[in-house]
């Protein structure tokens, strides 16, 4: 279980939540002036490069181990709610996850709201996946070798990434791994989800902040029903890729991430949803050596065919 001190510190962090919408700004730079002043990680080739979708190149970093082959590719992307974070901000996770499952790691820098509202986010992140999935020019990946994966808003990215794919029949993403990923529309006291309420004002991010989040995020109540603004209402989940769907257990957003991966199943998609035992959301932030995060990647190494995991 989660120790007193470490509640007592989470509802700090949740009280002291500042308003999204009016620090968006600052808390993206301080976000990126952080990571730079880490710098990069050594042991990896990392180089930019930019996929064009429309008028916009979208910037991309690749993670490419300086010894050995990739057993294949990891199509990330981050979270922040659609307003925050950025491939600055995410290199030392998509260096850990490179490093932790053997995995070439593309890591997508889409566009953030508000700036450039719903729909911007998952076209930007579809135009990579198109790219990478075509070999058009980035790096001529096998598809059979290529996982979407994403937290939080980026698990939303990955669910439509697939979803648009399916339904634009391009190509076809064969396995996405979401991590605590954001899949409903409502996030208020209405949702039908209880872990809103029970896990909504105490465990670092709160249900205000979702709903913050997604007001900057959004361009029009309509969009509320759009499955590729919230992958729950698509009516049909068929034809899939196979899934690996991990939730926290003091995370608001468990309950939705969990009914998203039944109704995977009932659609009679391949799926496996573990619950993550006394985390709460964002813990892939924390160092590799956390327990949380030993065992996720445990669990994507298993799920992408690593018996020895």
């Amino acid at each position: 279980m989660i120790n007193k001190a470490m509640r007592a510190a989470l509802k700090a962090a949740a009280y002291l939540n500042t308003d999204i919408k009016k620090t968006y700004k600052v808390e993206r730079g301080l976000e990126n002036l952080s990571a730079r002043l880490r710098g990069k990680p050594a042991e990896y080739t990392i180089w930019d490069h930019r996929v064009q979708n429309g008028d916009y190149a979208v910037p991309v970093r690749v993670f490419l181990p300086k010894k050995g082959k990739p057993r294949g590719l990891l199509l990330f992307f981050h979270g922040g709610g659609w307003v925050r974070g950025s491939i600055e901000s995410y290199t030392r996770l998509c260096a850990g996850l490179a490093r932790a499952t053997s995995c070439m790691v593309v890591s997508v820098d889409y566009r953030l709201a508000p700036e450039y509202r719903f729909p911007a986010a998952p076209e930007d992140c579809y135009a990579v996946a198109r790219e990478l999935f075509l070999g058009k020019g980035l790096l001529n990946v096998a598809p059979a070798n290529i996982t979407l994966i994403g937290d939080s808003a980026g698990g939303n990215l990955a669910a439509v990434v697939s979803l648009m794919a399916r339904d634009r029949g391009e190509f076809m993403p064969p396995r996405q791994i979401l991590i605590y990923p954001a899949t409903a529309a409502d996030h208020s006291e209405n949702s039908p989800f209880p872990s809103i309420r029970t896990n909504g004002t105490d465990y670092l991010l709160t249900s205000k902040r979702v709903q913050d989040m997604i007001a900057l995020y959004i361009s029009s109540e309509e969009d509320r029903r759009n499955p590729y603004f919230a992958p729950l209402e698509a009516a049909d989940l068929r034809n899939q890729p196979e899934t690996l769907l991990i939730t926290a257990e003091y995370c608001p957003l468990r309950d939705e991430g969990e009914c998203y991966g039944k109704r995977l199943e009932e659609a009679g998609n391949k799926v496996r949803v573990y619950r993550m035992k006394d985390a709460f959301h964002a813990y892939m932030m924390l160092p590799p050596r956390f327990v949380h995060v030993k065992k996720t990647y445990e669990l994507i190494n298993q799920f992408l065919g690593d018996e020895e995991a």
